[in-house]
C-alpha cells in the first residue's frame, strides 16, 4: 500500500511538472522569451485573437458531436437496475442550509448596492460551498450516501489539491489567453493569490459532488459501450502525445489552444498506467464506461452553473477564444463548453490519485460516495 501511495504521489508531481514545463519548451522552440511566463501568481490580460471562422467552428464541432453520439449510444444501451431505496428518505437539514447559502450568495453576487463592492467580489466561494453541500445533500437523499458524509477524509483532501490543480490551469492559460478576469482588486501578488486560491479550492469538490449525485440515477449508473482494450505501449504513446500537445500550447497557441484540455488528460492516463499499472479508465476494457462518461457529464453540469453565476457577478471572468468567439451562452462561446468534457475526466483522474493517497485504493473499485 505504501508503494501505491508513493507511486500516486509520483504521478501527481510528474504530471504537474510536465504540464508546467512542456508549454515553456514549446515557447522556447518558437523562439519566444519564457521569462514572463515564470512569474507567480500567473495573471492573464485580455488579448484580441483571430476573428470567428466558420471553417474552424465546423472542424471543432466534429469531436463534440462525436462525444455527444458516444454518450447517447451509452444511454440507449444502458440496462438500468431498479433504483435502490434511499436510507435517508428526505432532504437533510444541512442541504436546506446549503440552498439558503446559494440563494444568499447569488443575490449578493448579482445585486449592486446590497453590500459594499469589497464584499460582493468575494461571493464566489460561499456560493460554491453552498453548491458543493447541496449536491452532497441531493446525493444523500437519493442514495443514502454522499462523499462528504461517507468518504470525508478523501473529500476534504480535494480542496487543497483543487487549489494547486487550478493554479496549474492558470499557468497554462498564460500561453493561450483564452480567459481573463475583471472586477478584482488586489493590493499585490500575495493578496491576489489569497483571493484566487479560495475559489480555486472548490473546483474538484464541486465536480466530485455532482458526480456522486449523477450516480444516483439508474440509467447513468448503467452506462455501457463495447469494451476497448489496448496494448501497454499505448500508455507511452499517450504520455508522448500529451507532452507534445502541451508543448504545442506554447509553440502555436492560436491554433493549438484546445490542447490545454486534452494534453493533461493524455499525460495523466499515460503516467497512471506506466507507474501504477492501471488507471481510473481501466474499466473501459471491460465495457464499463462510467469512469469516463460520468465525470465528463458532471463537469458539464458544473460548467453550466459556473458560467451562469459568473454572468452577473462583479468579480468575473471573460473569454477571448480564437476562431469560435460567437453564439455565447452567458460569457462562454458555445463551443467552449466542449472543453468541460475532457476537463471532467482530468478531474476524475486527479481524484483517483488522491484516493490512492488518502484511502490507499483506486477510485474505480468503490463508489464515489
Amino acid at each position: 500500500m505504501e508503494t501505491m501511495r508513493l507511486r500516486a504521489t509520483g504521478v501527481l508531481l510528474l504530471a504537474m511538472f510536465i504540464a508546467w514545463a512542456a508549454p515553456l519548451a514549446g515557447l522556447a522552440a518558437a523562439g519566444q522569451p519564457v521569462a514572463r511566463f515564470l512569474d507567480f501568481p500567473p495573471r492573464t490580460e485580455y488579448v484580441s485573437h483571430a476573428s470567428f471562422a466558420w471553417s474552424a467552428f465546423i472542424a471543432l464541432s466534429v469531436p463534440l458531436l462525436g462525444a455527444v453520439a458516444l454518450f447517447a449510444s451509452a444511454i440507449v444501451r444502458a440496462k438500468p437496475a431498479p433504483a435502490a431505496a434511499s436510507d435517508s428518505g428526505r432532504f437533510p437539514w444541512w442541504g436546506w442550509a446549503a440552498l439558503a447559502l446559494i440563494a444568499a450568495g447569488w443575490v449578493l453576487a448579482w445585486t449592486e448596492g446590497m453590500v459594499p463592492p469589497g464584499w460582493r467580489r468575494h461571493t464566489f466561494t460561499p456560493l460554491w460551498l453552498g453548491y458543493v453541500l447541496a449536491m452532497n445533500a441531493l446525493a444523500w437523499r437519493r442514495t443514502g450516501r454522499s462523499p462528504l458524509t461517507h468518504r470525508t477524509a478523501w473529500f476534504l483532501s480535494l480542496f487543497p489539491v483543487s487549489a494547486a490543480f487550478w493554479w496549474l490551469f492558470e499557468h497554462l492559460n498564460q500561453f493561450v489567453s483564452n480567459w481573463y478576469y475583471s472586477g478584482i482588486h488586489a493590493s499585490g501578488d500575495w493578496d491576489y493569490f489569497l483571493q484566487a486560491t479560495l475559489p480555486f479550492s472548490t473546483v474538484l469538490p464541486a465536480v466530485a459532488s455532482t458526480w456522486a449525485w449523477l450516480r444516483g440515477f439508474p440509467r447513468l449508473e448503467a452506462l455501457a459501450l463495447p469494451a476497448v482494450r489496448g496494448h501497454a505501449s499505448l500508455a507511452w504513446l499517450a504520455l508522448l502525445a500529451g507532452a507534445l500537445a502541451l508543448a504545442g500550447v506554447g509553440f502555436r497557441p492560436e491554433v493549438l489552444y484546445p490542447a490545454l484540455w486534452l494534453g493533461p488528460l493524455l499525460v495523466l492516463c499515460g503516467l497512471q498506467h506506466l507507474l501504477l499499472g492501471d488507471s481510473l479508465l481501466a474499466p473501459v476494457a471491460r465495457g464499463d464506461w462510467r469512469p469516463l462518461l460520468q465525470p465528463a457529464l458532471a463537469a458539464l453540469v458544473c460548467g453550466f452553473f459556473w458560467e451562469f453565476w459568473n454572468y452577473g457577478s462583479l468579480a468575473k471572468w471573460h473569454y477571448s477564444v480564437p476562431y469560435v468567439q460567437r453564439f455565447h451562452v452567458f460569457e462562454m462561446p458555445l463551443l467552449g463548453y466542449a472543453g468541460y468534457l475532457p476537463f471532467g475526466v482530468v478531474c476524475a483522474l486527479v481524484m483517483d490519485l488522491v484516493a490512492r493517497l488518502v484511502e490507499r485504493g483506486p477510485l474505480y473499485l468503490r463508489s464515489i460516495a
